[in-house]
């Protein structure tokens, strides 16, 4: 059942509202007003967002606990040895402290080498490029470069992985609205790619947007071309609304397939 576009801004104008991000990783970002320290939280905070949210939400606390009010001067004066002490006994789901602490690690040596987050990601990134494939690709790896077991933390499009939470970190730093918060310059929203879960699929199926059993990322580019159908300029525009249906208890996959839905 494809949505029509009267369904998609009824549900961005309802659900688009920072009353209906808690529980959601992103409402951690709201507390921080500098895009130097902003763009630090965002990746952390969209790493580990796999798992139960309630998980999520609590390790995403014990996460940015001592970063305190400036992370970008706690990155710049820690070493990187205190990090992974600092993060010994953190551990979320399969991502241990270890993990954390030298993906960390990366940030602050690339924030050394670039001056930002974002001039690290425009480093790999170009105007011309159809996507933010090229640019999310160096980005990960410079961060990641550390350590194999960033590559769950920090996964890379080369591989083929949809990267949801890494186009969810995009989502959040270049578009900005009443919810994303955004802060990072030189990238088009035009060119960002959805980040497809689980209810991203389910609905993006049930849309006719495509008939891949798995959401990798060639699935991913598919659905994102099926919306830029309906909002050209920024094709995810949509994308926190419609989960909302799957985590808000007022929302109901009924507002947008129909009253014939189930779940």
């Amino acid at each position: 059942m494809r949505p029509t576009i009267d369904k998609l801004e009824g549900l961005y104008s309802r659900y688009n509202h920072r009353e209906y991000v808690h529980p959601d990783p992103l409402e951690f970002l709201y507390k921080y007003s500098k895009i130097e320290d902003r763009e630090i939280i965002g990746l952390i905070s969209a790493s580990l967002a796999y798992g139960n949210v309630k998980q999520i939400i609590r390790s995403v606390s014990i996460a940015l606990q001592p970063l305190g009010e400036s992370p970008r001067n706690f990155i710049e004066s820690i070493s990187k040895e205190q990090l992974v002490e600092v993060y010994a006994n953190f551990k979320h789901r399969f991502t241990t402290g270890k993990d954390l602490a030298i993906m960390l690690i990366g940030m602050k040596d690339a924030i050394n080498k670039h001056g930002s987050l974002n001039k690290c990601y425009l480093n790999y990134y170009s105007d011309t490029d159809p996507n933010i494939i090229k640019g999310l690709t160096g980005f990960t790896q410079e961060l990641g470069k550390h350590y194999d077991g960033c590559a769950y933390l920090l996964p890379s499009p080369e591989r083929g992985s949809a990267c949801k939470r890494m186009n969810l970190y995009l989502r959040w730093m270049v578009r900005s609205d009443d919810v994303d918060p955004g802060g990072w310059d030189g990238i088009s929203e035009s060119k960002l790619i959805y980040p497809v879960d689980l209810h991203i699929h389910r609905l993006a199926k049930a849309f006719g947007f495509t008939n891949r059993s798995q959401a990798n990322l060639r699935t991913a580019i598919e659905i994102t071309e099926a919306f830029r159908d309906f909002s050209p300029e920024d094709p995810v525009k949509y994308d926190f609304s419609l989960t909302r249906l799957g985590i808000h208890p007022k929302g109901h996959y009924s507002e947008i397939l129909g009253d014939n839905s189930s779940d």
